[in-house]
């Protein structure tokens, strides 16, 4: 935040002068799992709710890999003596701004928000931001699995197709939909993932941030939204969907292969979610069902404590990710060892596409890694980082890159995304009825079919 002015102690702007105050991340240098308050070093305050996220959009708001949801700190506010230099240009500019300018009044509250704003943005990080109150209150209500938009989650990519970290949208800085959440707005109007968004009710996008797209195209129930989109480098289409309150379901199970194969299809990464997939794999292994599918097609993240109860279920111990900080530090994530398919016998096929991200890729990289599971169909999106949220003394909220999250091995995926066991593509107009990559699996499980990535036993 802003430190405290060095001016202060002679120069008084009265009772609304703006307060003084800081911000330190909260220490990261251990398990995700724990929160700030009962780590080393932790400083002033810190409330009470701290989980991690993995995601690249929830509803309405932009999410990348990895987030400290609802840490606050605070520490000594004031200018740091070696930095006094650097900051007087600040203080002269904010000065002159309070005392001189003539435009009309003065928002000091808006001044320090856009002061706060500029710093972030100055990082070119777009996966860092800040976000005001109302913004910060309609993430957190994203993260729950029920917001008002589309419904689509959304990426970036440069002109040549490749994942980027690409900050304004333009000729190499393209919009694109990673996938549309199952039975929403999106899905039901024809949005693919994969789909570049251009325009958006006839305006480009050129120009504006990744929040400024996203504040275009999220909007209120009933109203309707005009998308410009290019698909498969073709001219672009004109696609209406209307908005409407999105509901994920997060877990769906089914039968296949006559019962033989158990199907799990987990659509995001909830806590919740992860109790729905623990239920579900019970009531199959109590029917004595011992080979799986998982299919994390589509889905871009969540919790990575969801994630992790997730890959715990097939791996009984040892590492699941890694997490390392700014200074090189490297944590180890383990499994929980309270999994109920990490007998001997469970067989498990996990499916990904380009649409699978963050927390998709830490259990499809820890799967793969950890020799658990066959991985099949197209290379994941490849979101490799960790934001840690941080909640501020007027209700914004940083959010700011701290971390990457590594595989069990150590690779870093994040613009490279999990590469499967066994590619197999899905043609672009593939009806309901042709799904090749799910055809694939069930051949795997039902003919133990040799291949590179073979089916490996339990861990």
């Amino acid at each position: 935040m802003l430190p405290s002015d060095p001016a202060s102690s002679d120069r008084d702007h009265g009772p609304d002068r703006p307060p003084d105050f800081s911000i330190e991340p909260t220490p990261v240098g251990q398990p995700a799992s724990r929160s700030a308050a009962s780590q080393p070093g932790s400083r002033g305050a810190v409330l009470a709710l701290a989980a991690v996220v993995v995601s690249v959009l929830a509803g309405g708001a932009l999410f990348a890999s990895g987030f400290l949801v609802g840490q606050r700190s605070a520490v000594q506010p004031g200018t740091p003596v070696a930095s006094e230099k650097q900051f007087q240009t600040f203080w002269d500019s904010y000065h002159a701004i309070l005392d001189q300018y003539a435009g009309g009044e003065v928002d000091q509250q808006a001044l320090i928000r856009g002061a706060i704003k500029g710093m972030v943005d100055a990082l070119e990080d777009p996966h860092s931001g800040y976000l005001t109150p109302d913004e910060y209150r309609q993430g957190l209500q994203d993260l729950s699995g029920q917001f008002e938009g589309i419904g689509a989650e959304i990426g970036t990519r440069n002109a040549k197709g490749e994942t980027s970290d690409c900050t304004t949208l333009g000729p190499d800085c393209f919009l694109i939909v990673v996938s549309p959440l199952e039975g929403s707005p999106a899905e039901k109007a024809g949005i693919k993932a994969g789909d570049a968004i251009v325009a958006v009710d006839g305006t480009s996008l050129d120009g504006l941030t990744i929040d400024g797209a996203r504040d275009r195209i999220r909007g209120k129930k009933g109203t309707e939204v005009t998308l410009s989109v290019v698909r498969d480098g073709k001219a672009p289409i004109e696609i209406a969907v209307v908005r409407d309150v999105v509901v994920s379901k997060e877990v769906i199970a089914r039968d296949l292969a006559d019962g033989k194969v158990g199907y799990l299809r987990v659509t995001g990464f909830s806590d919740n979610a992860a109790q729905k997939f623990h239920a579900a794999l019970q009531t199959d292994l109590k029917a004595g069902k011992t080979k799986f599918i998982l299919d994390l097609r589509g889905n871009p993240g969540g919790y990575v404590t969801a994630a992790r109860a997730i890959v715990s279920e097939f791996i009984k111990d040892g590492p699941i990710f890694w997490e390392e900080n700014a200074d090189g530090v490297q944590t180890e994530t383990d499994a929980t060892g309270q999994g109920i398919a990490t007998g001997d016998g469970v067989e498990l096929v996990v499916l990904i596409d380009r649409g699978s991200a963050s927390a998709s890729e830490i259990v499809a990289g820890a799967l793969q890694d950890r020799e658990r599971a066959t991985i099949v169909g197209e290379t994941s999106f490849g979101k490799g980082t960790v934001q840690q949220w941080i909640q501020l003394d007027d209700g914004s909220a940083l959010k700011l890159t701290i971390a990457k999250w590594l595989t069990p091995d150590k690779r870093w995926i994040h613009k490279v995304g999990v590469v499967p066991d066994i590619v197999v593509e899905t043609p672009p107009d593939a009806g309901p009825d042709n799904d090749p990559a799910l055809d694939r699996a069930i051949d795997l499980l039902t003919k133990a079919a040799a291949a590179p990535g073979a089916l490996r036993p339990a861990a």
